[in-house]
C-alpha cells in the first residue's frame, strides 16, 4: 500500500467491495447470493460479525445454521470473493445497542473504552470470532483480506489499537486492518487504513422536507473524503444531521493528514434504509452517480453499505433492530433491511445493480491502471454545493494518460443541460479536445471517457464513450458504450494506425484520426489494424445494451452475455432469472437457449378487519423525532388472510409476494409469527416466500396494515406524500404472487 493505492502480487489492486450480513439471511441461500454479488462485478464481501446475534445470552455461542461465519467464509473463498471482517465489537448496522448484547449494556463497565472490565468481556469474544477464522485467514490461502475494528468511534485512537492488539493476540489477523476515519476521526497513525463514506439520503436526519445538506457535497468531484453527516445522530459532537458543510468535497478541509492513505471506501450508499421518521426513495442512478463521482475524485477501492440487503434477527429475549426504545435515535422496522440495495431483502435484482456492474466491468479491466492516477481539477471547479449552474468535470491522470469524469445529476434537485460544451485537456505532453465538436451535456448525464489509452498497438487519443470492458482472445476486443446520449467518436493517434475497418467515417484531424457517424449496438464492430502487425476490436455498445450485459467464459471463451433478465455466471454455467432473449458476443457456434418464467397469480384475499383512524403522533422526547408504532397498536390495523397455494411454489425457486398498499406500517405473520414489515414509502412491498413456504403453505398470512395520517411527521418523497389525503389512507390495492424462474444453461465446448 502507498498513498495512491493498494497492492497485491506486486501490482496495483482497485478492489470493488459490497457488504452482506451473512447472519441475517438464510444460509440455505448463501451461495446463490454470493455468485449474484460476484455477477454484479463484487470481488470483497464486507460483513459485520453481530455480537447479539452470536451471543444474546452471555457465555452461550451460536455458530451454526444461519450464524455460521466459518461456513459462510469458506463459501465466500469456493465462488472466489475475498472478505473483510467487521469484528467491531460496535458494529452499529442499525442493530440494537450497535450489535451489544443486552447483558453486556447492564454490566459494571465502561464499552467502548480501555477499561479492563470491558476487555475482559471482550476477548472471549474474540477468541471465539478467531476459533472461527483459524485456517481462513490469508496467511492461511484462505480468503480474508482485511479485519475493520470497532465502527464510527472517531475520538480514541488509543483504544482502536487496543482492539487492534487484542483481535490479533485472539488469533484474528488480516494484511490489511480499516477503521471508519468519518467524523474527523482521530485513528492511531500506521495502525489502520482511514476508510469513508458517503450516502444519496440520509434515513438518520430529520424529517424535514428536503434533501440532506451534506448529501449535495458527494455529486461534486474533489479530493474531500469525510462525511461528517455520517454517525452524527450518535456523536457528541459534530455537523449535526442535515446541517451543511457549505463546501464540495473539492474544498473539504481538516484531511491532511489523509494525504499517506489511499481513498478508499467501505459505505457508498447502496441505497438507504427506512427510519419511521424519514423514508426517502432513492434511485439508481443517484447511487450510480454518486459512485461515478467518488472513481473521478480519487477513490481507490469502492465499498457499498449495503450491496445486499437483510432482514434483522429476533432473538430469544428481545427483537434487535435500533430503536427509540434502546436510546436510539432513530425507530428502525422490526424486520426489514432491505436498504434499496442492489441485490434486495430476498435475494431482487434492482435496476441499481446494472448502473453499478456497468462500472465494475471497467474497473475489473482500467481499476487498475485508474488507482496510480490522481485527480486534476479544472480552475474553475464550483466551490458551493448551492452551485446548480456550473457543470461539474474532473480528470484523474498519471500523466500520460487518464479518464475524464463528467457528473449532470444529483438527486431532488434537477441540474440543467449544458450546451456546446468541449473539454480542454493537457495530458501526455499535449492538448487534447474533447470531443471533435461541441456536445449538449444533459440534465442526469454521467460518465467517464478515456484519454490517451493503448488499444493493442495503437493509442486511443480519446473517446467520447465509456470503457465497458476488454475481452480477451487471440484479437482482443476493447467495448465501449455511448454515454447520455451522446454521439460517439473515437480519435486515434494518426501515425499508429495502419488501417480501420467497420461501420464509422475517418477524418484526419491534425495529428489524429477521428471516428464519427456511429451507430452503437452489437453490430457496431471496428478493426484497427497498428504498424507492429497487431490488431485490435472495437466494440461499441448503445447504453441499454450495455446495462444488460455480463462478462462471462462461454464454451472456452471471454464473451459479453446481453440479457434483459439478470444472468449470473457459475462456473461452465449460466444461471438466467426470467426468459428474455440471450445474444452473446462474439456469437456462439450453437444456441444457448433461453430461460422461462411462470406467470404471477393473485393471493386469494380475506379481508378480515377495518382499519380504525390513524394513530396519533408519538414523539420521542429525547430526539423530538416520530416513534414508530408498538405491538399493541396494531390491533387498530387493518387485517387481511392471504391464502398461498403449495403449487404457487416451484423447487426451491423463490416466490415473491408483491403488495401494492399504501398505510403508515404494515406487518405479515405466518402462524402469529412477525416475518417481515414495512413502513411504508411507496414502492410495491415485497416478501420473499421460500423461507416460510411449509409454514404459509398450511397457515397463510395475516397482513395488518396502520393508516398514515395526514399530519404525520414523517418525510416522504414529495411524489409519494401528495397521495396522502386529508383523511389519512390505508388500502390493499393488490396482492400479487411472482414465482422467480432460475434456469441454468450450459454451452457445448466451442
Amino acid at each position: 500500500m502507498n498513498s495512491r493505492h493498494l497492492s497485491r502480487g506486486g501490482a496495483p489492486w482497485f478492489p470493488i467491495m459490497g457488504e452482506y450480513h451473512f447472519s441475517r439471511y438464510p444460509a440455505a441461500e448463501w451461495r446463490e447470493e454470493l455468485l449474484k454479488m460476484r455477477a454484479g462485478g463484487v470481488g470483497v464481501v464486507a460483513a459485520y460479525v453481530f455480537w447479539n446475534i452470536h451471543e444474546e445470552v452471555r457465555g452461550r455461542y451460536l455458530w451454526s445454521g444461519d450464524h455460521d461465519l466459518r461456513r459462510f467464509l469458506q463459501l465466500c473463498s469456493e465462488v472466489g470473493l475475498d472478505v473483510v471482517v467487521r469484528i467491531g465489537p460496535w458494529g452499529h448496522g442499525e442493530s440494537r445497542y450497535g450489535g451489544f448484547p443486552d447483558w453486556l449494556m447492564a454490566a459494571d463497565c465502561e464499552p467502548r473504552t480501555d477499561d479492563p472490565r470491558y476487555l475482559a468481556l471482550v476477548r472471549p469474544w474474540f477468541e471465539q470470532i478467531g476459533a472461527q477464522l483459524r485456517g481462513l485467514t490469508r496467511a492461511g490461502g484462505g480468503p480474508i483480506v482485511a479485519v475493520q475494528v470497532e465502527n464510527e468511534l472517531y475520538d480514541q485512537p488509543g483504544h482502536l489499537l487496543t482492539i487492534k492488539r487484542l483481535a490479533r493476540e485472539c488469533g484474528i489477523d488480516a494484511p490489511l486492518w480499516t477503521a471508519t476515519g468519518w467524523g474527523h476521526a482521530q485513528l492511531p497513525p500506521g495502525e489502520v487504513l482511514p476508510v469513508f463514506g458517503g450516502y444519496s439520503e440520509a434515513a438518520w436526519d430529520t424529517a424535514h422536507d428536503g434533501w440532506p445538506a451534506q448529501s449535495r457535497a458527494h455529486y461534486f468531484f474533489g479530493p474531500g473524503r469525510d462525511d461528517d453527516s455520517i454517525g452524527a445522530d450518535l456523536r457528541e459532537t459534530g455537523t449535526a444531521p442535515g446541517e451543511a458543510t457549505g463546501r464540495p468535497a473539492s474544498a473539504s478541509g481538516g484531511e491532511e493528514h489523509l494525504a499517506d492513505y489511499p481513498f478508499a471506501t467501505c459505505e457508498l450508499g447502496g441505497g438507504m434504509y427506512t427510519s419511521y421518521h424519514r423514508r426517502a426513495i432513492v434511485a439508481a442512478r443517484d447511487l450510480a452517480a454518486l459512485a461515478m463521482v467518488k472513481l473521478g475524485s480519487g477513490s481507490s477501492w469502492q465499498g457499498y453499505y449495503l450491496y445486499h440487503g437483510a432482514s434483522q434477527k429476533i432473538g430469544e429475549l428481545s427483537t434487535l433492530q435500533e430503536s427509540h426504545a434502546t436510546g436510539y435515535p432513530n425507530d428502525c422496522p422490526v424486520v426489514n433491511y432491505d436498504f434499496q440495495a442492489p441485490l434486495g431483502e430476498y435475494g431482487q435484482f434492482r435496476d441499481s445493480y446494472r448502473h453499478l456492474r456497468l462500472q465494475h466491468l471497467w474497473l475489473a479491466t482500467d481499476g487498475a491502471a485508474l488507482a496510480t492516477m490522481s485527480l486534476v481539477m479544472p480552475d474553475d471547479a464550483p466551490s458551493d454545493t448551492a452551485d446548480r449552474a456550473s457543470l461539474r468535470w474532473a480528470v484523474r491522470s498519471d500523466g500520460e494518460s487518464g479518464f475524464l469524469f463528467v457528473n449532470n445529476h444529483q438527486p431532488v434537485e434537477t441540474l440543467p443541460a449544458h450546451d456546446d460544451v468541449r473539454f480542454a485537456i493537457t495530458i501526455g505532453g499535449r492538448e487534447l479536445l474533447v470531443p471533435s465538436r461541441p456536445v449538449s451535456i444533459p440534465s442526469g448525464g454521467y460518465f467517464a471517457w478515456p484519454l490517451n489509452r493503448p488499444l493493442g498497438g495503437t493509442l486511443l487519443r480519446w473517446a467520447s464513450a465509456q470503457v465497458v470492458c476488454v475481452l480477451d482472445g487471440p484479437e482482443p476486443v476493447l467495448v465501449l458504450t455511448q454515454t447520455a446520449g451522446l454521439p460517439v467518436e473515437l480519435a486515434l493517434d494518426a501515425a499508429t494506425v495502419t488501417s480501420v475497418d467497420g461501420p464509422a467515417t475517418a477524418a484526419r484531424l491534425g495529428d489524429d484520426v477521428v471516428l464519427s457517424a456511429l451507430v452503437p449496438g452489437l453490430d457496431c464492430l471496428l478493426r484497427v489494424a497498428a504498424p507492429d502487425g497487431t490488431t485490435t476490436r472495437v466494440l461499441i455498445l448503445d447504453e441499454e445494451t450495455a446495462l444488460a450485459a455480463v462478462r462471462a467464459h462461454v464454451a472456452g471463451q471471454d464473451r459479453l452475455v446481453v440479457c434483459d433478465s439478470p444472468v449470473v455466471p457459475d462456473g461452465d454455467h449460466l444461471v438466467v432469472y426470467g426468459d428474455a432473449p440471450l445474444r452473446v458476443f462474439p456469437p456462439l457456434p450453437v444456441p444457448l437457449g433461453t430461460g422461462r418464467t411462470r406467470p404471477p397469480a393473485p393471493a386469494e384475499v380475506t379481508h378480515l378487519a377495518k382499519a380504525g383512524p390513524p394513530r396519533a403522533p408519538v414523539i420521542d422526547e429525547a430526539t423530538g423525532r416520530a416513534s414508530a408504532p408498538v405491538d399493541a397498536d396494531f390491533d387498530n390495523a387493518a387485517v387481511h388472510h392471504l391464502t398461498v397455494p403449495e403449487e404457487a411454489f416451484d423447487g426451491d425457486e423463490e416466490l415473491l409476494l408483491r403488495l401494492d398498499w399504501t398505510g403508515d406500517v404494515g406487518r405479515a405473520y405466518v402462524d402469529g409469527r412477525l416475518v417481515a414489515d414495512q413502513f411504508w414509502y411507496g414502492p410495491v412491498w415485497e416478501i420473499g416466500l421460500r423461507r416460510f413456504r411449509d409454514e404459509v403453505v398450511q397457515h397463510g398470512l395475516e397482513l395488518r396494515l396502520l393508516p398514515l395520517g395526514p399530519d404525520a411527521p414523517v418525510y416522504l418523497s414529495p411524489e409519494v406524500r401528495r397521495n396522502v389525503g386529508p383523511g389519512g389512507l390505508v388500502e390493499l390495492r393488490s396482492a400479487t404472487l411472482v414465482p422467480v424462474t432460475r434456469t441454468v444453461l450450459t454451452a457445448a465446448q466451442a
